[in-house]
């Protein structure tokens, strides 16, 4: 395992020790504010389209998140922005808590979220620095599966058991206080997962880089210049925004929809009930897509493998629309249903990401790049979120889920026209032209990453 490691420390830590808790903690708050932020304030009586716009707008920070890069070289160690925004994350999951009995609740809510957002996009260029400075290649590509079952996992706990909690308190303590301790719990974790890394998590790499703001704005104007200047990087843009343009219409709706009551045309679920549905049934058929989706590749490659990640990724929207035409009461069929989307879900979204990872980030500033891609990526699907709940108002539950089959269409024209770069033979060329100055990696030194390789490195 040690060789494996990048040679920053002189007794590393076995990564299966940090891996899996630092991508627990990077898909807490993620989730709190893109789905179950949704639900609460649904059970907490707030309409639709303010829900879908206001929980889509504080989730900005997750696209600009690259802008801040360089100056988070300048100090420190990327543990300590780590740990520190996992604390600072749980200290104001706590005082969310505390407004919820507030009249003004909603207000003051959305502007800790916000906070929580801006602090969770830290963290994640933090995480992924500590990911991409300590380990060397072939371990990128061993614990890249559990990078991404440990962020899923993140969902499970706040969608399905979190949910479920809620549910249970709410017919025996009331939806307020309820929420209340729901919101406490997601601060106690983060808490403590803050405490945990303070003594497990490798520093990642000193602040040694950029000395000065100057640098640091410097370095922030050649990561964006090198970054569109890349081969087919406005086809590679319009790809990332598009992929789940059909998901970014659904993904506030959805809980709604199954929350909303039958005379509204919703299913009427429960809050435990859907918490069931997603923590059980949608869980496991997440990860199984997940693995499969893996295997899949490998085997033919992305090029050969993308448009059908595209349509199981997109197709499985459908189920949403036979369920607000049939609106069936049986549970089964409704965790059917979410059986089918999150299989599909697991399966293709494997394809955006290894996108991002193979054909976006490669070269230099590999980290950066990747954020920046990522960051666009959460863009293309904030605003479409944005102005769901107002298009859902006025078509309707039943009429939106046929206009998100419809969105789908972009998502396969730009998969099955997208161009691929071929970036073993760039990376070469570059390390011809650069000699050891680029150590042939693209060199250069990563917004938060160093000059280790990125994720890129895929089997």
């Amino acid at each position: 395992m040690n060789s494996e490691l990048a040679s920053e420390q002189t007794a590393p830590l076995s990564p299966a020790r940090w891996v899996p808790t630092l991508y627990f903690a990077e898909g807490l708050p993620f989730v709190a504010i893109a789905m179950v932020s949704a639900l609460m304030y649904k059970n907490l009586g707030i309409a639709d389209a303010q829900i879908a716009f206001w929980t889509s707008l504080v989730m900005i920070p997750w696209t600009l998140k690259p802008l801040w890069g360089p100056v988070l070289e300048m100090f420190k160690t990327k543990k300590y922005f780590v740990v520190g925004t996992q604390f600072i994350g749980g200290v104001t999951f706590g005082l969310l808590a505390l407004t919820l009995p507030l009249d003004g609740f909603f207000r003051y809510s959305l502007a800790l979220f916000a906070i929580i957002a801006f602090n969770g996009a830290t963290h994640d260029i933090a995480a992924d620095g500590v990911y991409i400075n300590v380990l060397a290649p072939k371990a990128q590509a061993k614990f890249v599966g559990w990078q991404g079952a440990s962020y899923n996992i993140a969902k499970v706990f706040t969608q399905g058991a979190l949910v479920y909690l809620a549910g249970q308190l709410e017919t025996s303590i009331g939806v307020v206080h309820a929420w209340m301790i729901v919101m406490g719990v997601f601060g106690a974790v983060l808490v403590l997962l803050s405490l945990y890394h303070a003594k497990f998590l490798p520093s990642g790499g000193a602040a040694t880089s950029i000395t000065t703001y100057g640098e640091g704005f410097a370095t922030l104007r050649d990561v964006v210049l090198t970054f569109f200047r890349k081969k087919y990087i406005g086809w590679g843009i319009l790809f990332i925004i598009l992929y789940r343009f059909a998901e970014g219409q659904a993904i506030k709706i959805v809980p709604l929809f199954l929350k909303a009551a039958r005379e509204q045309g919703g299913i009427g679920l429960s809050t435990s009930e859907i918490g069931i549905v997603y923590g059980t049934f949608g869980a496991a058929a997440f990860v199984i897509g997940s693995l499969l989706a893996g295997y899949f590749i490998a085997g033919r490659g992305l090029r050969r493998s993308l448009f059908v990640l595209c349509c199981f990724f997109n197709i499985p929207f459908a189920v949403y629309a036979f369920l607000a035409i049939t609106m069936p009461t049986d549970l089964r069929i409704v965790g059917a249903a979410v059986v089918c989307e999150y299989f599909g879900y697991g399966f293709g979204f494997t394809g955006l990401t290894l996108f991002m990872m193979q054909q976006i980030a490669p070269g230099k500033y590999r980290m950066a790049h990747y954020a920046f891609a990522t960051g666009i990526m959460n863009l293309g699907i904030m605003i479409p979120s944005m102005l769901s709940g107002f298009v859902s108002d006025w078509l309707g539950y039943r009429n939106f889920f046929i206009w998100v089959m419809v969105a789908t269409i972009p998502s396969f024209v730009i998969t099955w026209l997208v161009p691929f770069r071929d970036t073993e033979a760039e990376s070469a060329d570059a390390g011809s032209a650069g000699g050891g100055a680029s150590g042939g990696a693209g060199g250069g030194r990563a917004v938060g990453a160093g000059n280790a390789p990125g994720q890129g490195e895929q089997p």
